[in-house]
């Protein structure tokens, strides 16, 4: 394992949710902040950066040794989110945060789930077929459901220079919940493949 390609790749990958992050904040329409969202996911796709919400999704398929890697691309995420957030402090940040922390956690982590199905899609779409249909319908119906995504959130918070124990469990709640949601998918083609019938011969 690369330690070093990979904490890059993860900081890099934490700057472009912070690129897609910043655009849906400042832009005056939802929908079209939505839209722009996606350039995050575009341009780590593109490039095969790191993203926490696009590997843990085949935490199944990997040795037990693959969690290891996440946490370093959680780890590279977050200093990326931070940087930017610290560059691009916004009024905006500090209202949608605010907002977040009101919701009960429960509703948190099941609005974690539901982003993380929806990123698996957008992700896996690409991985297998290459194609980029899915992340332009996935990803701005997860904001505009008001789903959670714990990198983007990371970011927000950062912008919004809320660093505080409330701020934490929140993320680390939304972490939770997109690993749910981005396993969701792969455990059931794997309680499928186990439930189908053996050929005869």
């Amino acid at each position: 394992m690369d330690v070093l390609k990979i904490v890059v790749g993860s900081i890099l990958g934490g700057i472009m949710i912070s690129f897609g992050g910043l655009a849906f904040l400042l832009s005056e329409y939802k929908i079209v902040g939505a839209v722009l969202f996606t350039v995050g996911l575009f341009g780590i796709m593109m490039y095969k950066l790191g993203l926490y919400t696009g590997k843990i999704g085949y935490a199944l398929e990997n040795p037990p040794s693959y969690l290891a890697e996440i946490v370093l691309v959680i780890a590279g995420n977050f200093i990326g989110c931070l940087l930017m957030g610290l560059a691009f402090p916004t009024d905006q940040a500090a209202a949608l945060c605010e907002a977040k922390l009101a919701v009960s956690d429960p509703t948190v982590f099941f609005k974690a789930i539901g982003c993380g199905v929806l990123v698996f899609i957008a992700v896996d779409q690409y991985r297998v077929k290459k194609s980029l249909v899915a992340l332009f319908i996935c990803i701005p119906a997860f904001i505009i459901a008001g789903f959670e995504h714990s990198i983007a959130d990371m970011f927000y918070f950062s912008s919004a220079g809320v660093f505080t124990p409330e701020a934490l469990i929140f993320i680390l709640i939304v972490i939770s919940g997109n690993a749910v949601g981005c396993l969701l998918i792969p455990a059931y083609k794997k309680y499928v493949e186990r439930s189908e019938p053996e050929p005869i011969a």
